[in-house]
């Protein structure tokens, strides 16, 4: 979706400009963060773009989804709406995310563990983790059944596979290479 992507750059960074400015960076990320998750959901998407439902009624709509949390936006979902481009708030939330991350000097990393990891195992592999990109890692993780034991983790498009399947992998390449 690489026009969504394109739509949602300028609004992203006209939000983060307003955010920064008002000192408002977190409670612009929960509200992107809700609006998103609306934009999302199985029931409003075909609504989006449904001729029948007018600009104010989609607003309506994602201020009752989104309850008193998103009152702060009620403005920018009616400019969104407006201009048919409620579609690319997944997107635009992305993008928002990234350059608030970006000015706090943090990175998102992602990591797939065979098994649940205890509290001590997370945050040593988080401290690895900061001292190899020299920025604040804010982990997101989750189970993959796919792997045999070990973790994938995933920072911006560099992927670091210590999983059980890659080393097994790495050493049947290493046997079989000429």
């Amino acid at each position: 979706m690489a026009e969504l992507a394109t739509i949602a750059r300028p609004y992203a960074e006209a939000v983060f400009e307003l955010a920064s400015q008002t000192n408002s960076l977190d409670n612009w990320s929960n509200v992107l963060a809700r609006m998103a998750q609306a934009a999302m959901d199985p029931v409003v998407t075909p609504l989006i773009g449904n001729p029948r439902i007018s600009s104010a009624q989609l607003v309506d709509l994602f201020m009752g989804l989104g309850g008193e949390e998103v009152a702060d936006g009620r403005n920018f979902v009616a400019a969104l709406a407006e201009h048919g481009r409620l579609a690319a708030l997944p997107q635009l939330r992305d993008q928002f995310e990234e350059l608030k991350n970006a000015r706090e000097g943090v990175i998102e990393a992602d990591i797939a563990t065979a098994f649940p990891l205890s509290q001590a195992e997370l945050d040593s592999l988080v401290g690895g983790l900061e001292r190899r990109f020299k920025r604040k890692v804010h982990p997101t993780v989750h189970a993959d059944e796919t792997l045999i034991g070990g973790v994938r983790i995933r920072v911006g498009d560099e992927v670091i596979d210590s999983s059980v399947r890659a080393r097994l992998a790495a050493m049947r390449s290493a046997l079989t290479a000429p």
